[in-house]
């Protein structure tokens, strides 16, 4: 076993703690086949092996950004990092870091590692959105065997049903959907915003009537912090407001603004609560308005810590104008972080967001899709339900070896969408999740290896579509 870590140690040349993580690390083990005898002797001696990574990187990590901090001030170059990078908490916390281990110097497109309590996540990473704290129709099993690092859960529905009090008495989300890698909730912002049947916002903060039973409820900037708590996500994200698509420059600041003020109210309760293993991630907002994104990230650059997201995005605007608040974004946004793109997750849009220096996505696309009978494949989308695939008895993507592709075809596919068994949605669902993450893989790879634009290009060739490069 510690044989094969030390193998792809050096292979991979990432250093011991992506190795240790994915073999002994963390209190798992996710080799398949291993007896429970083995799998106990594993986690008997993991806390020793994690004390010893810890004692190890801690100092190469508060070196590293100690030198960047004094560059950063000597040469004037991006004042959001020089700021982060200067706070004595951050270099001083040992539940998360982010490696950048290379930046395309052509697209700006990065490959980095976060290291979090419950693992390392390669990144750009996408992740997989299990909104009732499972991702539908995916065994976790089959989640980790198709690549997934990090997957999501949202406060708003496990805040409404089973409620965050009995997350909570479960020993938190990783022990209550028995999931042991990392684990992201979002702010229920967008939710309240959107799925409320009544809501009104105040600076104090939302009232709204509950989408299931009509319930009254408040959230503040406090009370999300205190349900993203309950939850025991890793990361977790500060309340926003999610301005609408087609807000007037009026509106969208107003909404901007009342952000930025919870955020700092987010901070505050956050930093009482003395819960350093649970990052909390500041969001960008402002609509498509440049001067109010860039407004918007200033505030918020005061309390990144360990990562920074862009929301507000892909909510019915082209993509063009998206790809435009990004490129205005891209050279502001702090460099020793990893930075997240919200509810973006079609594979163009993982592309173009990669090669504007995005680290992390988040889509329920690829599930939500396969439910309607769609694969995502090499050579584009497939509509398995259509008749033209009513005797094609290939497999779904002849580049693919998931599970589904490997013992499936077409045909049968369309077999189980059309007569609504749930076990198409599954296969298709498990298919589509392998495809991005094999997409994230493969341009992480291009990134090491230096020819990510050519990387895209072969992918908008085969796929479909163009993209900016």
């Amino acid at each position: 076993m510690f044989v094969r870590g030390e193998k792809l140690l050096f292979e991979n040349g990432y250093g011991i703690m992506s190795i240790m993580s994915e073999n002994i690390g963390y209190g798992y083990h996710t080799m398949s086949g291993a007896d429970t005898s083995e799998t106990d002797v594993i986690r008997a001696r993991t806390p020793c092996a994690e004390k010893k990574r810890t004692l190890r990187t801690t100092n190469r990590r508060r070196e590293k950004r100690k030198n960047a901090y004094t560059a950063d001030r000597k040469h004037g170059e991006n004042s959001c990092t020089a700021k982060t990078q200067g706070k004595e908490e951050l270099m001083n916390n040992e539940f998360f870091s982010f490696e950048l281990i290379k930046t395309d110097p052509d697209t700006g497109a990065r490959a980095g590692i976060l290291h979090t309590p419950h693992g390392d996540i390669e990144t750009p990473v996408y992740m997989p959105v299990g909104t009732q704290a499972t991702v539908k129709g995916v065994f976790p099993r089959d989640l980790k065997e198709a690549g997934s690092q990090i997957i999501l859960a949202n406060t708003y529905h496990l805040y409404m049903r089973p409620g965050d009090d009995i997350v909570k008495k479960a020993g938190g989300l990783h022990s209550f959907m028995n999931w042991d890698r990392p684990i992201l909730t979002d702010s229920g912002g967008f939710q309240v915003f959107s799925l409320a049947k009544l809501n009104k916002i105040t600076d104090a903060g939302v009232e709204f009537s509950s989408n299931i039973d009509g319930s009254k409820h408040f959230f503040t900037p406090e009370k999300a912090m205190e349900v993203e708590e309950n939850l025991g996500a890793d990361i977790i994200m500060a309340f926003d407001e999610c301005s609408e698509y087609g807000f007037t420059h009026a509106q969208a600041r107003e909404a901007m603004i009342r952000t930025g003020n919870w955020l700092e109210r987010c901070f505050k309760h956050h930093e009482a609560q003395n819960r350093p293993w649970q990052a909390l991630f500041p969001i960008v907002q402002g609509n498509l308005y440049k001067d109010l994104r860039a407004e918007s990230l200033e505030r918020c650059c005061p309390f990144v810590k360990h990562g920074i997201a862009v929301g507000g995005l892909s909510v019915g605007e082209p993509k063009p104008l998206m790809y435009e608040i990004l490129d205005s974004l891209k050279e502001k946004l702090p460099t020793d972080v990893p930075r997240y793109l919200m509810g973006v997750g079609s594979p163009d849009c993982l592309i173009e967001g990669t090669l504007r220096g995005v680290d992390m996505f988040d889509c329920v696309l690829a599930t939500r899709i396969a439910r309607n009978g769609t694969a995502l494949t090499s050579r584009g989308r497939v509509v398995v339900r259509n008749g033209r695939y009513k005797e094609d008895f290939t497999p779904l993507d002849e580049e693919c070896d998931c599970y589904c592709c490997k013992h499936y075809t077409k045909a049968y596919l369309r077999h189980l969408v059309n007569v609504g068994e749930m076990y198409g949605a599954m296969l298709l669902s498990l298919h589509n999740i392998t495809f991005l993450h094999k997409l994230m893989k493969g341009l992480r790879g291009a990134i090491l290896g230096g020819y990510v634009r050519d990387y895209a290009k072969e992918f908008y060739g085969k796929y479909g579509g163009e993209g900016k490069w």
